[in-house]
């Protein structure tokens, strides 16, 4: 896997090209070979931590908005 750089720069243009000549299912099909080879490479290792620590925070700070109930009437809140 030494020029996964090259094939990289390839899906990037793969993708570019599919995107301007109106092939949807190309273009991702490209980005998504990029991500993956970006994500073999030493660099792109804690891209999968990243994104799995920011869906928990997600999921942490919307939890409580989602779950909570209507408040009473009379509860003083004000408009």
């Amino acid at each position: 896997m030494d020029n996964v750089g090259v094939l990289i720069v390839f899906a990037i243009l793969g993708a570019v090209i599919c995107a301007k000549a109106r092939v949807p299912a190309g273009a991702v099909v490209f980005s998504l070979v990029g991500i993956v080879l970006f994500i073999s490479t030493p660099m792109g290792q804690g891209v999968p931590e990243a994104v799995a620590s920011f869906v928990s925070r997600l999921n942490d700070t919307t939890t409580p908005v989602l779950t909570e109930t209507a408040p009473e009437a009379g509860s003083g809140a004000v408009g």
